[in-house]
């Protein structure tokens, strides 16, 4: 401990040093402590980490067998270059994308505003944003007591039950945007899509784009950020 040095006159004049044991007030750094104390517990409470929900597919019970693809609630979605969103029903068969010219469906162009690509995920999710709205509507309004945590396993309930709604195959084309996967994924999320996963881009839908942008052939160039 420090020693506070005070020199006092002694006989005959002379100077004696006296040495004294310091005192420090600590009243103050108690409350700092305290405020510190209560600024990190509110930060720490109100910091949660951000994070995003993804539904994985169900586990197969035979893993050598395919999961069957309704074709008519299928929709697919092709990422395509700036920023833009191409669309089309149900499946090509092999017959059709293997004959000379290839007979393939055309695509519908969209972008991600509030009435593109959400509003036809809406439409085709009618029935099961019904069902989780209306379930929603009455926790909120007491007619169901439930908890929080209750609330979301009931909802991952009702879309794990639904036989109705869309089942999305999210495709990127090679000039897509890397940001607009995200962007995809805050849509299933928005629309309450139950079923979608993201597959690899088949050659004919590589062509399917190139024909509805305008894009030649063979083309590597462009925003991929």
């Amino acid at each position: 401990m420090a020693e506070i040095i005070v020199e006092e006159k002694g006989k005959g004049g002379r100077k004696k040093p006296k040495k004294l044991a310091p005192h420090i007030d600590m009243t103050p750094m108690v409350d700092l402590m305290c405020l510190l104390i209560t600024f990190f517990m509110l930060t720490t409470a109100f910091s949660k980490a951000k994070i995003m929900e993804i539904v994985l597919p169900e586990k197969l019970q035979n893993p050598q067998e395919a999961p069957k693809i309704v074709a008519s609630r299928t929709v697919n979605i092709i990422l395509g270059p700036e920023n833009k969103v191409y669309t089309y029903p149900g499946t090509v068969k092999p017959e059709e994308y293997s004959a000379v010219p290839p007979i393939l469906p055309p695509l519908r162009e969209t972008d991600f505003s509030a009435t593109g690509i959400r509003q036809l995920l809406l439409e085709r999710n009618r029935t099961l944003a019904k069902r989780i709205q209306d379930f929603t509507n009455d926790v909120l309004s007491g007619k169901i007591a439930i908890s929080q945590d209750s609330m979301q396993g009931a909802i991952r309930k009702l879309k794990s039950d639904d036989d109705t709604g869309p089942i999305v195959l999210i495709k990127a084309y090679k000039l897509a945007n890397y940001g607009n996967f995200v962007d995809i994924l805050d849509e299933m999320n928005i629309c309450g899509i139950a079923r979608y996963t993201f597959v690899d881009i088949a050659w004919y839908e590589e062509r399917m784009v190139e024909r509805e942008a305008g894009i030649t052939p063979g083309t590597t160039t462009g925003s991929t950020n």
